[in-house]
């Protein structure tokens, strides 16, 4: 990982009529000893108390790998009255040629009063020319939907796991997209939490001498931590998608029952634990349970074969903040979605 000379600090204080006039002036200041790089703008809305200064923190982190323009804005839309207070700074890392700091931006505003007034201007007239928009929304999404900011989104990332009310949420998500110039591509926190999760379990059945046990499955049970079941509901969800199986009926919150395409009844039962999001995955097909865990022993182990009838992956899952919201950004060198 490259060096990062960083403080984590707010930077400069300005007025908002002024971003543009200061920035320059800290490039000028800089001149010879930086390279400004920027290959989209990223814009972070908060609505909770003391989140811009770890948003900043993140801010950090991400511009390692993806230069941007961090437009970071904490809002208090219950205060009395509108006020906007705004700062410059700059994340530096050294290059990888080890020659040369490149520097990314961020301007960073607290909203206070109305925020869905006030957010389309903030974002819009602070944009870096005309590179896209990557948009993450840390919080539920609320009416209304102003045009005049979704027009110029490109990719949204937000976080299901809170969500009170899923399909309301979606909805509003759905009329944003409505107003978009172009497809909003939209990336879902919640569900880069059941990567390697998914990706163990598929790794079970990549032999083509097993495919026939996916046509055997009779059970599937998840254990979830507290406030992950809408995390466990995605697996069960993308499982049943890829397998074409039909939803029959739920016998109380958390057992379900599912059709194969075949006939065959799935029995599914999702169970709250403690321990990681989703802390174990246990499949069942014929005489054999293939079962998916976190390892204790902080490595990722292959698969091990008991006597023939229960087949386990442990995984090693530790994915901070900004590398799961890293993976909602394009790649190294691409400028869109």
């Amino acid at each position: 990982m490259p060096a990062v000379t960083e403080t984590y600090s707010l930077g400069v204080p300005v007025e908002v009529g002024k971003i543009d006039h200061k920035l320059k002036k800290l490039w000028q200041e800089s001149e010879g000893a930086v390279t400004r790089a920027s290959l989209m703008n990223l814009a972070v809305y908060s609505e909770e108390p003391g989140s811009l200064d770890r948003n900043t923190q993140l801010m950090a982190r991400i511009t390692e790998d993806h230069a941007c323009r961090a437009i970071v804005i904490e809002a208090d839309c219950n205060a009395e009255s509108d006020r906007v207070d705004a700062w410059v700074s700059a994340h530096c890392h050294v290059s990888r040629a080890g020659s040369k700091q490149v520097c990314s931006e961020q301007i960073s505003f607290r909203l206070n009063g109305e925020c869905t007034t006030q957010l389309p201007n903030i974002v819009l007239s602070n944009l870096d020319s005309d590179l896209p928009l990557y948009l993450w929304w840390q919080h539920e999404f609320r009416e209304p939907m102003d045009p005049q900011l979704w027009t110029w989104v490109d990719r949204v990332i937000y976080d299901s796991r809170p969500w009170q009310d899923f399909q309301a949420q979606m909805r509003l998500v759905e009329s944003a997209q409505a107003e978009a110039k172009q497809r909003i591509v939209l990336c879902d926190l919640n569900w880069t939490r059941l990567d390697k999760v998914r990706f163990a379990l598929a790794q079970f059945f990549d032999h083509p001498a097993s495919h026939h046990r996916l046509a055997k499955i009779s059970k599937l049970r998840i254990d979830f931590a507290r406030g992950f079941r809408s995390t466990a509901l995605l697996f069960v969800g993308w499982l049943a998608a890829q397998l074409n199986w039909r939803a029959e009926k739920t016998n109380g919150k958390n057992k379900l029952q599912f059709i194969s395409s075949s006939g065959r009844k799935i029995d599914i039962e999702i169970r709250q634990r403690d321990g990681q999001p989703i802390h174990e995955v246990a499949l069942t097909a014929a005489d054999i349970e293939f079962v998916v865990t976190h390892a204790k022993c902080g490595k990722t182990h292959s698969p091990i074969d008991a006597c023939g009838k229960r087949r386990s992956r442990e995984l090693d899952e530790r994915r901070t903040d900004a590398r799961r919201t890293a993976s909602c950004l394009p790649a190294r060198g691409q400028l869109r979605s």
